[in-house]
């Protein structure tokens, strides 16, 4: 048999895992990207509990959202859930994860934080020492399965119940093909969105920096700038069916 003959044909990378049964905690769901994703994800079917570290507010943030989202501390959140996204401020990014890493064992982590300072100039991105956000999750969280995505997204149209559809691609960056098409077929419940593999982690250093840029588009276009890649044909375009779950 030739080597032609015994190849596999290469994955449809549009073939991704249904998700629709499985639960979200979102920790920093009380700020405006988190509270923006719970929203969207509940809206979307998903099952959310947004994570706080006083449990008293995150039950408030949970009931403004309503559509069956849950509050609870951080701990619970963490434990409850099956993909656990981290939306929390940067400033709080290595001692909320270091308190949590016991609660986050085995979970797939997904890191959307965004290092960044801002001076007279506007916003600039932080190097991290373990070279990114993300990156410093994995460090941190070394028996977790950690990713990163949801970094170019305007909290703005997330939480803007008139907007139906979110029109742009979430980059997916990851270790392992079947934790990032978990994320992409996450992203893919949301309306008007696809999540697209944009590599490993050690590439997430550039995909958080890049909001740096999207904010300096939006100030000066008074918009809310994400991004769409072209030439990558898939669900949102039409040229392909959607992924199962969506």
């Amino acid at each position: 048999m030739s080597e032609t003959e015994t190849k596999k044909p290469a994955r449809d990378p549009w073939d991704l895992p249904d998700v629709s049964g499985l639960v979200v905690g979102v920790l920093g769901g009380t700020g405006d990207q988190g509270r923006g994703l719970a929203y969207r994800l509940a809206r979307a079917g998903q099952k959310v509990i947004i994570g706080s570290r006083a449990a008293e507010r995150a039950r408030e943030a949970a009931g403004t959202i309503g559509l069956g989202v849950e509050g609870a501390d951080n701990a619970e959140c963490a434990r409850r859930a099956d993909i656990v996204i981290v939306a929390v401020p940067w400033e709080g990014h290595a001692a909320t994860l270091t308190a949590l890493r016991e609660e986050l064992r085995g979970k797939l982590v997904v890191d959307c934080v965004n290092p960044l300072g801002f001076d007279k100039q506007g916003a600039y991105a932080l190097k991290p020492e373990e070279g990114s956000a993300a990156q410093q999750a994995a460090a941190l969280l070394p028996e977790s399965r950690v990713t990163a995505a949801f970094h170019h997204l305007s909290a703005v149209l997330l939480q803007d119940e008139t907007v139906e559809e979110i029109d742009t691609d979430v980059l997916v960056l990851g270790e392992k093909r079947a934790d990032t098409d978990l994320v992409q077929a996450l992203a893919a419940r949301i309306p008007g969105m696809r999540g697209v593999f944009a590599g490993r982690l050690r590439g997430a250093h550039q995909v958080e920096a890049l909001v740096a840029n999207l904010i300096s588009v939006n100030r000066r276009y008074k918009a809310h700038a994400g991004l769409r890649l072209t030439d990558v044909h898939g669900p949102a375009d039409g040229s392909a069916d959607g992924p199962r779950g969506r």
